[in-house]
């Protein structure tokens, strides 16, 4: 897993760029979060965690998370794409004063969400675990972050 690098580089570099704000499809990204994390609470409360899910949830706690960056990205006049574009709205969080722990965390799952994606990696139930309470500690602390958006 390579360094996360500063979002000013990424701005630098073309994958990030600064345009208008878009606080329309920043409350949209914000609901769609929303969602996505009623449906998690549903499905912990049902299922639970287990083998066959581990990987799930650690996708489903991913995106909902990267959600409120993007959210937050927009509202501000930002924008990511292309490789790397993930790497630059977790960097995003150091602009946001987020705790450095807090951001290797969301790193590191970006790293194993992909090797999820693309290589067939498989976590553990421990682990999905540890990126559910940590989905729930991070989530409301993004949101409020996110102000007066609908």
């Amino acid at each position: 897993m390579r360094t996360l690098k500063r979002f000013e580089e990424y701005l630098a570099e073309g994958i990030a760029r600064k345009e208008s704000p878009d606080r329309q499809r920043a409350a949209s990204l914000r609901k769609e979060s929303d969602r996505k994390m009623r449906s998690l609470k549903q499905n912990l409360k049902k299922v639970g965690v287990d083998e066959d899910n581990a990987n799930d949830y650690a996708e489903y706690c991913y995106d909902t998370l990267l959600l409120l960056i993007r959210a937050k990205l927009h509202a501000e006049g930002y924008s990511t794409a292309g490789r790397g574009a993930h790497e630059a709205e977790v960097a995003y969080l150091r602009n946001l004063s987020i705790a450095e722990a807090d951001i290797r965390f969301l790193d590191q799952l970006r790293y194993f969400r992909n090797g999820i994606l693309y290589y067939g990696k498989e976590l553990d139930i421990t682990y999905a675990k540890q990126v559910i309470t940590f989905t729930k500690k991070m989530q409301p602390q993004l949101k409020k972050l996110l102000g007066d958006l609908p």
